[in-house]
């Protein structure tokens, strides 16, 4: 595959890159550089942005040549008081996220996953967590809370100023050329680049991926670029606007039918978002279902061609929610049928139920 190749698959994942000369530079000189994802085991509800829509960027990065390290961060969840604040859930959780990531497909290959609790094992990755706390400021570690789903104003304990180092340092260490993670980890990132030629290491290239919208109404704010996706984006914590991948059918469907999604409106509609970042990139055609009175079936090859249908209010809200709940229940339907055949993800999935829930 050549550069341009490779540079568009990347582009597809990134919503905003850093830089894309620096991203050009790395898939020149390197065949297979390193990528890094992390996650904090953190609920034991995995919605479709975890799921699906990971699974489908990371194989994307992976088709343009990049090797993943997939971090999960059990001590960083630790640190953030996750799971009650008790590592063995926390690592019961991490287990079960990677059963589900196996079960979406994802290019196993070229995925490595690397426990944080092995790694904190190692002298030198607290060298590099004091090296970065040493060439930053409080404020400016506070500012990253972020990362944490946390906000400044907030009384942060003292494991959560560690954070945010920890995260910095996960990138060096890791050897990562770039950094594939949500709008929400701007902040660590950007810091990442700033504090990496100042120590000796080097500016990793940032490749912030689109974080989808969960199905509620979007708020009115004056809250704009990562701060308005983060406002926006699908969350645990509001699990009647979010879709996980252990929903039923029928729960899918009550869900969407519910969803907001303004006829002939584009800005901000979850439902187009849907189509956009996982129907379209797993299934070549979207059909619509309606009776001949109002018109009858029709079918979508592409994005673009259903998000004209839908300004020009060709295509109402309400058949376009019933062939989305359709299409998203089919995707899920094979991932429920291997997660249940998995006696590990059943042991686990049972297990993780009685845990308690912290934020």
């Amino acid at each position: 595959m050549d550069i341009e190749s490779r540079i568009n698959l990347v582009k597809q994942v990134g919503e905003e890159i850093i830089t894309e000369e620096d991203l050009k530079t790395i898939l020149e000189t390197k065949n297979n550089p390193i990528a890094y994802d992390g996650f904090e085991p953190s609920g034991t509800n995995i919605h479709i942005a975890q799921g699906l829509l990971r699974a489908i960027n990371i194989n994307k990065m992976a088709k343009a040549g990049c090797k993943f390290k997939m971090l999960v961060a059990d001590w960083h969840a630790w640190a953030n008081n996750k799971m009650g604040g008790k590592l063995e859930n926390i690592q019961k959780v991490g287990k079960y996220l990677i059963e589900v990531w196996k079960s979406c497909d994802i290019d196993i290959d070229n995925v490595e996953f690397i426990w944080v609790s092995d790694i904190v094992k190692e002298e030198d990755y607290w060298k590099k967590v004091m090296q970065i706390a040493r060439n930053s400021t409080v404020k400016r570690i506070i500012r990253c809370a972020q990362i944490m789903g946390r906000k400044e104003s907030e009384s942060l304990q003292a494991s959560q100023i560690l954070y945010p180092c920890m995260q910095c340092a996960d990138i060096f260490h890791l050897k990562a050329d770039i950094t594939q993670l949500g709008m929400d980890q701007r902040k660590v990132n950007m810091l990442a680049r700033e504090v990496g030629p100042k120590l000796g290491f080097w500016k990793p290239v940032v490749v912030n991926h689109h974080m989808l919208m969960g199905l509620g109404q979007p708020p009115k704010n004056n809250l704009e670029g990562a701060e308005r996706a983060i406002e926006l984006k699908m969350s645990k914590s509001k699990p009647d606007t979010a879709i996980f991948m252990a929903d039923s059918p029928e729960e899918i469907k009550r869900k969407i039918n519910k969803a907001y999604c303004p006829e002939g409106i584009i800005e901000e509609n979850p439902i187009l978002e849907y189509c956009k970042y996982i129907i379209f990139e797993k299934v070549d055609t979207i059909k619509i279902a309606r009776p001949e009175k109002w018109g009858g079936n029709l079918e979508f090859s592409n994005y673009t061609e259903l998000e004209e249908a839908f300004t020009k209010k060709e295509l109402h809200p309400m058949d376009l929610k019933q062939a989305v709940a359709e299409c998203i229940n089919n995707l899920l339907e094979p991932v429920r049928k291997k997660l249940e055949k998995s006696k590990t993800a059943q042991k686990l999935a049972e297990e993780i139920k009685q845990f308690k829930i912290t934020r």
